[in-house]
């Protein structure tokens, strides 16, 4: 059994729907897993696999007399330690306006979420628009292709590179018509 769970362990755990509704039911008090039962609706098979991988996982421990209890220390420790991160390096090179929007949207190189306003938008816009060559014309299915490793809403990005004439279009082409020039991301 870990002795610390950190976010990512805790939302392993619980990205199962069984799990979730062991978790609520014994939050709410049930101790037994005859009252987990009761509680989640669920058959005892299914609650008994989810409370077993949940003990398995450190998140909720079985007392001596046998009562299942969920650590909700586990919560505010796992709270903590990603509040107190390192700072990510993702975007060191970049000024520290710039830095600030993309470390908010941008994780592990990926677009968590299009921000709504605009003047952030436009600083996602021209880092996504870096993945785009200069000069290079390319095919609705190569675009799609390389904004699908950002973000999967592919349409609304491509809509937005056009609208902000970052990406221009015709004849079922792209090509970049502007963006800070800097080298292209992988």
């Amino acid at each position: 059994m870990p002795t610390e769970l950190d976010a990512a362990a805790i939302v392993g755990l619980l990205a199962d729907d069984d799990r979730r509704a062991v978790v609520a039911a014994l939050t709410l008090g049930a101790r037994t897993l005859e009252a987990v039962v009761k509680a989640s609706g669920l058959p005892v098979d299914r609650t008994a696999k989810a409370a077993g991988r949940l003990v398995d996982g450190g998140l909720v421990v079985t007392g001596d007399d046998g009562r299942l209890l969920v650590l909700g220390a586990a919560f505010q420790l796992a709270a903590r330690q990603a509040l107190h991160r390192p700072p990510s390096n993702e975007h060191a090179d970049r000024s520290p306006g710039v830095r600030k929007v993309l470390d908010a949207f941008v994780e592990d190189g990926r677009l968590m979420s299009i921000p709504t306003t605009r003047a952030k938008r436009l600083v996602v816009l021209d880092w996504l628009v870096q993945s785009f060559e200069p000069g290079q014309r390319y095919t609705e299915r190569q675009v799609n292709a390389l904004l699908v490793r950002r973000h999967q809403d592919t349409a609304a990005l491509r809509r937005y590179l056009v609208d902000e004439e970052l990406l221009d279009r015709a004849g079922g082409e792209y090509w970049r018509i502007g963006g800070a020039l800097e080298s292209t991301q992988e």
